[in-house]
């Protein structure tokens, strides 16, 4: 499924946002308070812009029925403030679909295993660590099935091997996948093309390779960044000083 941002304006907050993606995992990146998360609720609807469209297959996102069959998102705000089980939170994630006990039974049994969370069904969600609690919160968005993931900071609370398995299944899942992540390594490894917000507008995009000069870096981030290829895939990877060269 096509997404596509169209000069997105939110007042105050981001202006004249496009990009696009389409069966892709596309990363946006930037500073604290780039809008990168507010161009992100643009697009599953927790806010509307004030000029510009969210289009889904060139449909727009806010007059589209069913948009909850289509687009699956992981938020940073994401709670549940009830004490359900595991299984109850994933099971969630069918909501939007119709009643098909034995179907739904074998996708959200998949979900749990797919995020290694699978012993912990039985648990009360708010027992759980906060890194048991992302995977939980992911294995939700899975078990809706979407065809557009729209995740805000997934790898939050995570530990590195989980860190890893998350990013590494978005590039597994064959569906269109936005994402917001701070970390630019790992945007670096696991992006097929970065947009980079600063001050809410876009700065530059392209490939990590393309995107990820030390220039950029200076300018947008305001430290140094040394580029080195990652020994065994080759994909950029950046070591930064805190000063930033003159």
């Amino acid at each position: 499924m096509r997404v596509e941002i169209d000069q997105v304006t939110v007042r105050g907050i981001i202006e004249d946002i496009t990009l696009h993606a389409e069966n892709e995992v596309v990363g946006i990146v930037g500073p604290n308070g780039s809008g990168k998360s507010t161009t992100l609720r643009c697009v599953y609807r927790a806010l509307k812009p004030a000029a510009g469209t969210v289009l889904l297959d060139g449909s727009d996102v806010h007059k589209r029925q069913h948009v909850a069959r289509d687009l699956a998102a992981l938020t940073q705000e994401s709670q549940v403030e009830f004490d359900f089980t595991v299984t109850e939170v994933v099971e969630m994630g069918r909501l939007p679909h119709d009643r098909d006990p034995a179907r739904d039974r074998r996708v959200v049994t998949e979900a749990l295993a797919t995020v290694d969370v699978a012993h912990l069904a039985d648990r009360s969600f708010l027992s759980l660590s906060g890194g048991e609690r992302q995977r939980v919160l992911i294995a939700r968005a899975l078990a809706q099935e979407p065809r557009v993931l729209v995740l805000d900071e997934p790898t939050n609370h995570l530990d590195i091997r989980h860190q890893l398995d998350v990013l590494g299944l978005t590039r597994e899942l064959g569906v269109t996948v936005l994402t917001v992540l701070h970390d630019l390594n790992l945007a670096a490894s696991y992006c097929d093309r970065l947009y980079v917000l600063d001050e809410g507008r876009l700065v530059t995009s392209g490939t990590p390779a393309e995107v990820l000069e030390p220039s950029l870096i200076a300018k947008v981030f305001h430290v140094t960044a040394h580029v080195v290829n990652h020994p065994t895939t080759g994909v950029p990877q950046l070591l930064f000083d805190q000063e930033v060269t003159p």
